[in-house]
């Protein structure tokens, strides 16, 4: 069996999904293929949600916010939408989940740990459901 891919979308590609990916990729190891991308990509990764994920020993500072193609959403088995709307491709056989999870975008550290916290939790059961 192939493993399977997942791609992670929300709007900038900054906070969200860049968690998320670095989540999946710290806990799932190389078991799936993980991608991540935004609608309309931010300048770079959001520094609360670096400073956010370096708590948890997951360092996202080199990454960089990426475009959202058709091409990453084909490739993909698994689509997970962080409010980036009717933004997504739809592709018919495509198991796509919606997360409806706070923008840490212009928030304190404070305020990105339950988020993050949220996202732990989402891709440890997203996991699970992988077999």
């Amino acid at each position: 069996m192939t493993k399977p891919s997942v791609l992670f979308v929300c709007v900038h590609n900054a906070g969200r999904s860049q968690m998320a990916a670095a989540y999946l990729t710290a806990l799932a190891g190389d078991a799936v293929e993980v991608r991540s991308a935004g609608s309309a990509p931010g300048d770079r990764v959001n520094p609360m949600a670096v400073a956010a994920m370096a708590e948890e020993g997951i360092d996202i500072a080199a990454e960089a916010p990426k475009v959202l193609t058709a091409e990453a959403v084909q490739a993909s088995d698994v689509v997970i939408t962080m409010g980036c709307g009717d933004e997504c491709p739809f592709f018919p056989g495509k198991r796509y989940e919606d997360w409806v999870l706070d923008d840490p975008a212009g928030q304190d550290l404070e305020s990105v740990r339950p988020i993050r916290d949220e996202i732990k939790r989402r891709v440890l059961d997203l996991i699970d459901s992988l077999g």
